[in-house]
Parts: C-alpha cells; sequence; structure tokens
C-alpha cells in the first residue's frame, strides 16, 4: 500500500471529546440541524471540530462521528473520512452504470435552486432497493494512488458518491487537474480556486472543506460554478439504483425544462451565483 504523508500544521488544542461535547449542547435533544446556513454551529466552531477531526480524529468511535454528522449536516460517510477511519459498505452506493452516473450529473447540473430542493425531496421520496448482491467498495476514481492525506480524503469523498472522475459535472477544472488533485493534492496558489470548485458537487460548505483542507477561508470566497445544493441531490442519491438515477434525471430534465441538444451538450454554467448561502 503506497504510503500517504500527514503531515499538517501542529496545534494545541483541547481533547476533541470535550470540544464535539460542547458544539453538541445548544441543539435540544441531539437533533439534526436544518440545511439552512442560519442554525449550524458558528463558522468556527465548526471550523475547530473539522480540522481537529482532519488532523487527530482516528481515536474518535465511529459511533461519536455518526453523531456528529447528524449535528453537523455532514454525511456520515464523509465525516468518517475525514477523521480517518473505514467507511462501512452499508454507506456506500451499490454498482451503477457509469453511463448513467455520467448523464444523472450532468441533467441534474441543469436545476436552478427551487429545482434542485424538489429534486432532492424527489430522491428521497424513493424507495430503497436492498441489494442483491454484497456491497463492495466502489474503486478509486483518480488514475494513481493518493500520496498525500488530503489527496485520499478528497477521492475517498467522490467514491462516497460514487462516482469517478468522468462521471462528475463541469466544474471548471480540467481533467488533468483533477486527476492531480487526488494524486498529490499540495498547497499551492490555485488551491483555494480548487476547493471553491470542488465543494458544491460534494455538497460541503466552502468554510467546511477549507477546514479539514487546512486552508485558510476568507468571506470573500465563492463557489465557482456549483454551490452545496447540487451536491446535497449527489448525496442524497447514493442509495439509488442505476434505474433510479434514470428515473431521477428524466424528473431532473422535467423541472429544469432542458433543452436536449443531441450530440451537442453544451455543459451547465451552474447557479451558484444565486446561492442563498451568499446574500
Amino acid at each position: 500500500m503506497t504510503a500517504i504523508s500527514t503531515s499538517r500544521r501542529t496545534r494545541t488544542l483541547p481533547s476533541l471529546a470535550a470540544a464535539t461535547a460542547s458544539a453538541a449542547g445548544p441543539y435540544e435533544g441531539g437533533s439534526r440541524l436544518s440545511w439552512q446556513p442560519t442554525r449550524y454551529l458558528p463558522h468556527m466552531e465548526r471550523a475547530f471540530i473539522l480540522s481537529s477531526l482532519a488532523a487527530s480524529g482516528t481515536g474518535t468511535a465511529p459511533q461519536r462521528l455518526t453523531e456528529l454528522a447528524a449535528e453537523l449536516d455532514i454525511p456520515a460517510a464523509d465525516l468518517l473520512v475525514v477523521a480517518g477511519h473505514l467507511v462501512p459498505a452499508e454507506l456506500l452506493p451499490p454498482e451503477r452504470d457509469a453511463r448513467v452516473m455520467r448523464q444523472f450529473a450532468y441533467r441534474v447540473s441543469h436545476c436552478n435552486h427551487s429545482q434542485l430542493a424538489a429534486l432532492e425531496a424527489f430522491v428521497r421520496s424513493l424507495p430503497r432497493v436492498a441489494a442483491r448482491e454484497p456491497l463492495v467498495q466502489p474503486t478509486w476514481p483518480g488514475r494513481r494512488p493518493a500520496q498525500t492525506r488530503f489527496a485520499a480524503m478528497l477521492g475517498a469523498l467522490i467514491r462516497n458518491r460514487g462516482f469517478g472522475i468522468r462521471e462528475l459535472p463541469f466544474m471548471g477544472l480540467s481533467l488533468s487537474t483533477l486527476h492531480g488533485m487526488m494524486w498529490r493534492w499540495d498547497p499551492s496558489p490555485h488551491r483555494r480556486q480548487q476547493l471553491s470548485a470542488v465543494a458544491g458537487p460534494l455538497g460541503w460548505t466552502l468554510p467546511d472543506l477549507f477546514a479539514v483542507a487546512d486552508e485558510p477561508y476568507s468571506e470573500g470566497l465563492r463557489p465557482m460554478l456549483h454551490c452545496r445544493h447540487l451536491g446535497r441531490v449527489f448525496a442524497a442519491a447514493v442509495p439509488l439504483t442505476t434505474a433510479q438515477l434514470i428515473e431521477t434525471a428524466e424528473e431532473a430534465d422535467r423541472l429544469s425544462v432542458r433543452e436536449d441538444h443531441g450530440v451537442w451538450q453544451p455543459v451547465s454554467q451552474g447557479f451558484a451565483e444565486e446561492c442563498p448561502d451568499f446574500p
């Protein structure tokens, strides 16, 4: 197995258990947070928890991570990845046709925010079909094994959704750049722009993804093409079968009234500028 570098800036932190306990306190009964930003934990508190988990989360029990994921409104599989744990098979997508995945992502990316909200509700209303065969780990989405910790984390977040690089919607980044990000994603002048491009399709907010990447976040940053509301649909669709993805893609076309251009299919330029997270 290829060794992965774990170098990060050294922090002097109180115990993660204390940090997460204080984070959960203000919410009655540990109820799941709304997806509306006004009910999120304060930005600095979330950033502290996520950066702590990314730096030294392997000692946090998976059950506590699952509870914390609900409080943070982050998929449990994602928080397990951030903390350096294996993702159990029941949280991973079933095997699905890659061509259908690509069309599904493409068609959903043409929906605006109100349409995405309706589509997410549609996805969550679909029945969960029991897998006919034992679930297996999806294939690694990159060309080469990851050489750095955050490259491995990014690849695992993409894999959690059942995507390969070619199945992702257009994000303003070249395929070679995306493959490089999942091989060696070292700090660079372009890293903040790249984080701003991938956060939306993953369903992550910019501050959250910057925190786990150990990258300083600025309030002036915005998603490049797609905001997290697109990624919320992708995350909701993780349990869906190939047939259900086809059904969802057809519903996306119905909602967006997207014209079919046949062989010539222009990419979606996204609706990030209209995101309600950034008034």
